[in-house]
C-alpha cells in the first residue's frame, strides 16, 4: 500500500502527483464537481490543482480573499479549499462572509494544530479543517465525502423565492427580476440572502451590520441605508409601498415578499 507524502507548507513538490490513486468508481457517475482553491501560496495552489485535475474535478484558483469572493460569486464552485492566514483578510472573516449568502462547503487550511483554531474555524462556519503540512489523498477523501454530504442533503425549498416577478436562489446565487438578469454587488446579494433566510421576521440593524461589514460596524447605519436604497432600486421595490424589503423603524429590516 502506497501512503501519500506529507505536502509541507513550502516543500519543493514533484509535478504531476504521480502517486495519487484513479478515482473512486462510486463517483464516476457524478459530473465533475468545480473546486475553489483560495490560499496565498503559489505553490500549494499548484500542487491541489494538479491533484484535484489527477482526480477528475474541475479547479479554480485564487491567491487573495477578494479574488476567491468574487470567483466564487461569479462563477460558483461546488467546494471551497479556503486557507485561514490570507495576505488581505483573515480566512474566518471570509467564511463568515460567505456564509452570508452561499452553503457551499469549506475546508480550512492551517499551520497553526490548535483546538482554539479548530473550534474558531468551525464556529465561523467552516465544514471540515486540515493542518499543514497535510496528506493529499487524506484531503481527497475529505473533499469527496463532502461533497457526497451535499448531493445527498441538498435541498433547494428553503433557498427559493419566485412570485412571477421577482426570482431568487440561494443555491444558484440567481437573482432576476421580470425574467432579467438583476446585477447585484457581493453586498447587495449578502443583504438579499441574509434577509430571505430570515424571511417574515424582522433582522435588527445591528445584526445586519455585523454581518455584512463585521462587529466594529454595529453603528454605523449609514452603510446599511446606502445599500438598501441601491439594494430597492434594482429590484424596482418602492420604500414607500415595498413588495419585498419593509422597513421597521428604529429596529431593522424585514422581507415580505408579498405576491403580485
Amino acid at each position: 500500500m502506497v501512503t501519500a507524502p506529507q505536502f509541507a507548507l513550502r516543500c519543493r513538490c514533484s509535478f504531476p502527483p504521480r502517486h495519487l490513486a484513479p478515482m473512486p468508481t462510486d463517483l464516476t457517475a457524478i459530473p465533475p464537481a468545480r473546486v475553489l482553491i483560495v490560499d496565498d501560496e503559489p505553490q500549494i495552489r499548484r500542487f491541489l490543482d494538479i491533484s484535484l485535475r489527477a482526480q477528475g474535478y474541475r479547479v479554480l484558483q485564487a491567491g487573495t480573499a477578494e479574488e476567491g469572493l468574487a470567483l466564487l460569486a461569479g462563477q460558483g464552485a461546488e467546494l471551497v479549499v479556503l486557507d485561514i492566514g490570507l495576505p488581505d483578510r483573515d480566512g474566518h472573516e471570509v467564511l463568515r462572509e460567505i456564509r452570508q449568502w452561499s452553503n457551499v462547503p469549506v475546508i480550512m487550511l492551517t499551520v497553526r494544530a490548535g483546538e482554539t483554531e479548530k473550534v474558531a474555524a468551525l464556529d465561523a462556519g467552516a465544514n471540515d479543517y486540515v493542518t499543514k503540512p497535510f496528506g493529499v489523498q487524506e484531503l481527497m477523501a475529505r473533499i469527496r465525502a463532502l461533497l457526497r454530504q451535499a448531493g445527498a442533503g441538498s435541498t433547494v425549498e428553503e433557498s427559493v423565492f419566485d412570485d412571477g416577478r421577482l426570482h431568487i436562489h440561494l443555491g444558484l446565487r440567481e437573482v432576476t427580476l421580470n425574467g432579467e438578469a438583476v446585477p447585484l454587488s457581493r453586498k447587495e446579494y449578502a443583504l438579499v440572502a441574509l434577509l430571505l433566510k430570515h424571511a417574515g421576521r424582522v433582522v435588527t440593524q445591528p445584526q445586519l451590520l455585523r454581518e455584512l461589514w463585521g462587529p466594529t460596524h454595529e453603528e454605523d447605519t449609514h452603510y446599511l441605508r446606502i445599500l438598501v436604497g441601491k439594494l430597492r432600486q434594482k429590484l424596482q421595490d418602492d420604500a414607500a409601498a415595498p413588495h419585498y424589503i419593509v422597513t421597521e423603524p428604529g429596529v431593522g429590516l424585514r422581507f415580505i415578499g408579498v405576491t403580485r
